[in-house]
């Protein structure tokens, strides 16, 4: 390893150039605290951190986090930048049918990204592990109420089984060697810098065709939706408490029950393209592996005296505004 140029205290940001980690980058540059991002850019865009470019605080890092010579380089570069105290692990396969076509995609992306952080961890003596994980990991339960206790666990998509195994990696490794692990459960997250999700995908497909948008699913598909910068909040509020758990599982997200993707086309349609069709397909999944519903559980989070400041449609309204003028309309 090489040696420490100062004890700056350093953060690791994996899958930094996403649109959630672009916005913990900039909480914690505004907090003074040092950022090491590490991304393949596989999805992340370099262009995403542009409005960090000139900060001293932030070092860019180019590595693949689940080839293990890589994952090691990438925290051996970080120490040379200071003292690593943690690391916020966004690295993942949010492709989810992607991740249906091709197991091995979720299985690198999403699972070894976790297992070999936390090995990286272990040797280089870091304690503290803040990991995005996913509403998915419940599986598809209907109306019931979606809340940390529920047991047992039943994915069922490859993108929700990963997000679970490295759940279990994590728990394992606090067993062993953490001291304080927050497991963040999101659920659907809009807002910008935009690279995924509903939202993104209809203005990409208007950008394409103003005549139609094609919608997968009968547009009965009802979630919560929280704006990005609701969801950093609250897992700061989380990662800042004095809590005595060494494990926090904790829900995130809005109060309410949610939108319905018909809801979300026709908000869309009405910004993007007023005079667009919009054709829905068939049954209430849009791919194999979607959740068409759930009812998401947010007590543990209110515990903390913590609220959005959005529901799920200003959420929306607000993201597919954000969205709309990143792409030009």
């Amino acid at each position: 390893m090489n040696t420490k140029l100062d004890e700056s205290q350093i953060s690791i940001v994996s899958g930094g150039a996403g649109f959630i980690g672009n916005q913990i980058i900039g909480r914690l540059i505004s907090e003074g605290r040092g950022v090491a991002v590490v991304d393949n850019f596989s999805r992340g865009l370099r262009a995403h951190l542009d409005v960090f470019a000139h900060n001293s605080l932030l070092h860019i890092i180019e590595a693949d986090l689940s080839i293990r010579r890589e994952c090691m380089n990438a925290f051996d570069v970080a120490a040379t930048k200071g003292r690593v105290v943690e690391v916020w692990h966004l690295a993942a396969n949010s492709d989810i049918p992607a991740g249906v076509a091709d197991p091995d995609v979720d299985l690198k992306d999403t699972f070894l990204t976790t297992f070999e952080l936390l090995r990286c961890m272990k040797i280089f003596g870091i304690k503290s592990f803040h990991f995005a994980s996913s509403s998915a990991v419940y599986g598809d339960l209907g109306s019931t109420p979606l809340h940390e206790g529920i047991v047992p666990l039943l994915p069922i998509s490859n993108y929700g089984a990963m997000k679970l195994a490295s759940e279990a990696q994590a728990s394992a490794a606090a067993e062993s060697f953490l001291e304080r692990v927050n497991i963040f459960r999101f659920p659907n997250v809009v807002g910008i810098p935009a690279t995924h999700g509903v939202i993104f995908d209809f203005i990409l497909k208007l950008l394409s065709n103003q005549d139609v948008l094609h919608v997968l699913g009968d547009g009965s598909q009802q979630k919560a939706y929280m704006h990005v910068s609701d969801l950093v909040d609250a897992m700061f509020t989380v990662s800042s408490s004095k809590i005595n758990e060494k494990i926090e599982v904790i829900n995130i997200g809005p109060v309410d029950e949610g939108v319905s993707v018909r809801w979300i086309a026709e908000q869309v349609v009405a910004r993007v393209s007023p005079y667009a069709k919009i054709k829905y397909g068939n049954g209430n999944k849009g791919w194999v592996g979607d959740v068409p519903r759930f009812n998401y559980s947010t007590d543990r989070l209110q515990s903390y005296g913590w609220s959005p400041k959005l529901n799920s449609s200003e959420a929306i309204i607000r993201a597919i505004d954000e969205i709309a003028i990143q792409k030009g309309f």
